[in-house]
């Protein structure tokens, strides 16, 4: 196991994805058993995961079928799904749980529809038909590329690190363009999701959690202005790519948020709610972007920069941020039965 310093399988990869990002800052740690030693995590995640893939799919296949009503979209959307979901073996309990969870597939699809899915739909079109472009997924790849140091000895060039953070979709009208990710929740989103602005609350969080002296732990909100910062940087460079002058946000919409989802047991019926999260403008810095025009946080990005460099040089040793870590990440942790700080902490004598 490393202990923060060189590791060649780590100095040798090319790519990094916004989940391993996010993993990271909860622990570098357990980003090293996840990402580099590449060992199974949270068996029950996956499943939501694999749910919310099913439901992706399916409306993605319905943005792209060219259809513009709200009936006619989510049929083909809930046709899409009860192909895919024949083919889904996720071991459930009983018949009734599995009727569950599609019910809720369904009911989530419908919620869509109704609350964005027709309008993102139309305005899909309207893009498609403008730029010729294939902006409908499930993944859409955007990625930004950042700089990191040089490894000991000879390299080609200047070594660089690519952070991938793709979407479900894009669309647009004639002043932007917006890049969608589906996820199963948006709880980690903390205070973004109530926020409308850098300035103040989000700033303050942000700087907290990367201050020493301060009893802040906020890796979710961390890792989503950083995914952010990738998301629109990809979508510049899109946009470059099809000619377009617009500017460019994200958003993220939450599909298998269980507090959002009402049950009537006794008539068989689920509702759910869909509440998409804005997270430009709680990224967006006042200054830089009248600095640029455009949407760009200098103190996130050069963040990004210094923990993406850390990442890649192999510092995998968390004792700097052990205690935050220790109260916050290992709770959930499915490593810590192997995690060397961990075991060295609980069996350490008072006194």
């Amino acid at each position: 196991m490393s202990n923060g310093g060189s590791n060649s399988s780590q100095q040798a990869a090319t790519h990094l994805s916004i989940d391993g990002l996010e993993t990271y800052l909860e622990c570098p740690r357990r980003y090293e058993f996840a990402y580099v030693h590449e060992l199974a995590g949270d068996a029950a995640d996956d499943r939501v995961r694999e749910r919310v893939a099913l439901c992706r799919q399916a409306i993605c296949a319905a943005l792209g079928s060219a259809e513009s009503e709200p009936d006619a979209i989510a049929a083909v959307a809930l046709e899409r799904l009860d192909s895919l979901w024949a083919e889904y073996d996720e071991r459930f309990h009983s018949l009734a749980q599995r009727r569950h969870e599609r019910a809720v597939l369904e009911a989530t699809i419908r919620e869509y529809v109704e609350t964005v899915g027709t309008a993102h739909a139309k305005q899909c079109g309207r893009l498609a038909g403008e730029t010729g472009g294939e902006l409908i997924g499930p993944t859409i790849p955007l990625a930004r590329s950042v700089g990191v140091s040089p490894p000991a000895g000879p390299t080609d060039g200047e070594p660089a690190l690519e952070i991938e953070a793709p979407v479900d979709y894009v669309y647009g009208d004639d002043d932007t363009i917006v890049g969608v990710r589906f996820v199963p929740t948006c709880r980690s989103l903390g205070l973004l999701r109530y926020r409308s602005s850098w300035t103040g609350d989000v700033s303050a969080l942000f700087a907290n959690h990367f201050d020493p002296a301060r009893d802040v732990f906020e890796p979710g909100p961390v890792a989503a202005l950083f995914e952010t910062s990738v998301v629109l940087e990809g979508l510049r460079n899109l946009c470059d790519r099809l000619e377009l002058d617009r500017r460019c946000r994200y958003v993220q919409i939450p599909l298998a948020e269980r507090s959002s989802t009402s049950v009537n047991w006794v008539r068989g019926t689920v509702e759910a709610a869909i509440e998409p999260t804005e997270l430009t403008d709680v990224y967006v810095d006042d200054i830089t972007y009248g600095m640029t025009h455009e949407h760009r946080n200098e103190t996130v990005d050069d963040r990004l920069e210094s923990v993406v460099d850390r990442l890649a040089s192999g510092a995998f040793d968390p004792t700097d941020r052990w205690e935050r870590i220790r109260r916050n990440a290992c709770p959930d942790c499915p490593y810590t039965v192997g995690c060397e700080e961990y075991v060295a902490a609980e069996v350490e004598f008072d006194g």
